[in-house]
């Protein structure tokens, strides 16, 4: 990782961790960050369900935070602070997670954060599909895939 990704990797976390509580109960970690991909992790005691595995809910969130996390720092990259949304989603949970939550976001197939952010710098806004993944013993755990939509920020009356 470069200083700037690294940068952006520290400046995430604080943000997930100061605005959204339930990422402090998760005990969330965000990994690296190179451009296109972003990865986060997650602790499984404080994530666990009564089988002693993996949450589900808290697979989604990590998942679904990811995804809006890297479609924020595509963003950010390019000079944009836009309101991200998401759209709708649809997640896959193929096997159990008896350890540490491992996620990675990227664009979905067919989809590219460059032509993600140069939508929203031509209209100030844009969408862009994008998979997040648990990993799992040999292959993956769980997959969300989900659309993302950003925005102009809007000015708040005082």
């Amino acid at each position: 990782m470069t200083p700037a990704q690294r940068q952006a990797v520290s400046d995430l976390e604080q943000e997930l961790l100061r605005t959204i509580p339930l990422t402090r109960s998760m005990q969330l970690s965000v990994i690296s960050y190179d451009g296109e991909r972003l990865k986060l992790c997650a602790p499984l005691p404080p994530n666990v369900n009564d089988k002693g595995c993996a949450f589900g809910g808290s697979l989604a969130s990590l998942m679904t935070l990811a995804n809006w996390g890297l479609a924020r720092q595509a963003l950010l990259d390019a000079g944009y602070a836009a309101d991200i949304y998401v759209q709708d989603s649809q997640i896959e949970y193929l096997q159990p997670v008896y350890a540490q939550l491992d996620v990675e976001a990227e664009a979905a197939p067919g989809h590219a954060l460059a032509d993600f952010v140069a939508m929203y710098a031509v209209r100030g806004k844009a969408r862009i599909t994008l998979v997040a993944t648990t990993a799992g013993v040999g292959s993956p755990a769980a997959r969300l895939t989900a659309r993302f939509v950003a925005k102009q920020r809007e000015e708040k009356a005082a």
